[in-house]
This record gives C-alpha cells, structure tokens and sequence, in this order.
C-alpha cells in the first residue's frame, strides 16, 4: 500500500476579475460607479495542478523541485488536507505531520514549551504523552533558554528547529517538509539528516519541497520536477535534478 497517491488531481484558485479602471473623473461618475453597483463580474480560475498522478511508496524520500508557481506548494497542501482537490483522487494512509510554513501553529505571545504542548496535542499526542516526550522535544530543538521565552522573539532559525523537533516526535507515518531545512545552520541540517534516515528506516515517507536542488540531492532517493501544474519529470533523484539544472540553464 502507497503513503500517497493521486490520481489525475487538480486544483484551482479563484480571484477576482480585473475591472476596467476609470479614466477621467466624468468617466468615474457616468459610468464606473453603476458598474460597481451592479453583480461582481465572473471570478478568474487559475489551475495550481492539472491532471497530478502520482504514487509515493512507504520508505520513500521524495523531493519536489521546480519553479515559483509550479504548483509545489499547493501538492504539498492538499496532501496534507489543508486545501481539497477539485478534481481527481487523492489518498492518504496514515498521519501525517507537515512543516509548510515557517512558524505555521505558533502563538506569537506563547513559549516556545507552550507551543510544543499545543501543536503536539493537535498533532494527536495526549498530554501525558507530551510531557513525558517534552525533554526530548527541547533538547532536539536545541535553544537553550530561549525555549521559555515567547517565540514572537525567535529568530527563522529557531522556528525551524522548534517545529521540526516537535513533528518528529509526534510519530506521522508521512513528513511533509517545505523549504523549512533551508534555514537552519549546518550543525541543525545534520541534525534533521540523521532524524530522517532514522524515520526513513521505519519505513514512513518523507517529502520535501526545496529550491535548493543540493538540499534535495542531500535528503532525498527519488524527485518529481513540477512545472505549470503538471508532472514534467520523476525518478531516481540525480537523474531529475540533472534534467531540471539543464532546462533551467537553456532557458
């Protein structure tokens, strides 16, 4: 059984149509302000993913590249059940855990200790659980003091270590991980390098959205090269980062 598999998913945004701006001041009067009063135009639809498959297998680490606007993001959302498809068929088997935003489900005026009780009960800890894994938690987040100060004064490097210290010990069996490894230090990276070999070898998949293809190389077996929406590219990591690093330099 896959962690994950799409079926022919899509996914659109809708915003609002542009209006046609008014000219002069007559023009305002005469003819801009009964357009306003009149029905909202149609909103315009645009596709983040069109026609998405996929499948990413238990002990997997997949890493997804692409450009801005490639519809990384949004496949990471859905998977995670922040955003529903509009189409197609997306499954899920098991917990996951997700890393999209940096500081995401962090009160700003809450302790860093406050904060890893709440988005670990969230997460699906009792909190007896959580206390009994909180020395564990703190000590991999690894900011001292700072762990009882409000975390309206941490820096992106200390976010990152305390959400990914908390989603690690949270038990997902799918770690969703976006961009959030690009900001800590390098003795954080090696950290998280050995945390996730570990949760790799008990078979669990990981998938990390990067625009640093060396991140990618570093953490990941397979890659899928998104670009407007639609799967360019997938297979064993080196072979996809190769292809995109020679589409992106003959752009």
């Amino acid at each position: 059984m896959a962690a994950i598999e799409l079926t022919d998913v899509s996914k659109a945004y809708r915003g609002q149509a542009q209006r046609v701006l008014s000219t002069t001041l007559k023009s305002f009067f005469t003819r801009d302000i009964w357009r306003r009063r009149a029905a909202a135009p149609p909103a315009a639809q645009k596709w983040a993913l069109q026609n998405v498959s996929l499948r990413i297998e238990r002990g997997s680490t997949v890493g997804i590249i692409g450009a801005n606007g490639a519809g990384k993001s949004t496949l990471l959302k859905l998977i995670s059940r922040i955003l529903q498809p509009d189409a197609g068929r997306l499954v899920v088997n098991g917990h996951v855990a997700a890393l999209i935003e940096l500081g995401a489900g962090f009160h700003p005026e809450l302790t860093g200790r406050e904060n890893i009780l709440i988005n670990a009960v969230i997460m699906g800890l009792s909190r007896q659980q959580v206390s009994e894994r909180m020395p564990a938690i703190v000590a991999f987040a690894g900011i001292g003091e700072a762990i009882d100060d409000p975390v309206r004064t941490y820096s992106s490097g200390m976010y990152a270590r305390l959400g990914f210290a908390v989603a690690m010990h949270v038990d997902p069996d799918i770690l969703l991980i976006d961009e959030i490894l690009s900001v800590g230090d390098a003795a954080f990276t090696r950290k998280c390098q050995v945390a996730l070999d570990s949760f790799k070898r008990q078979n669990r998949a990981i998938v990390v959205v990067s625009h640093s293809l060396e991140t990618v190389a570093s953490f990941c077996d397979r890659a899928i090269w998104m670009e407007h929406g639609r799967v360019r590219q997938r297979g064993p990591v080196d072979a996809v980062i190769a292809a995109y690093s020679e589409a992106s330099l003959a752009a």
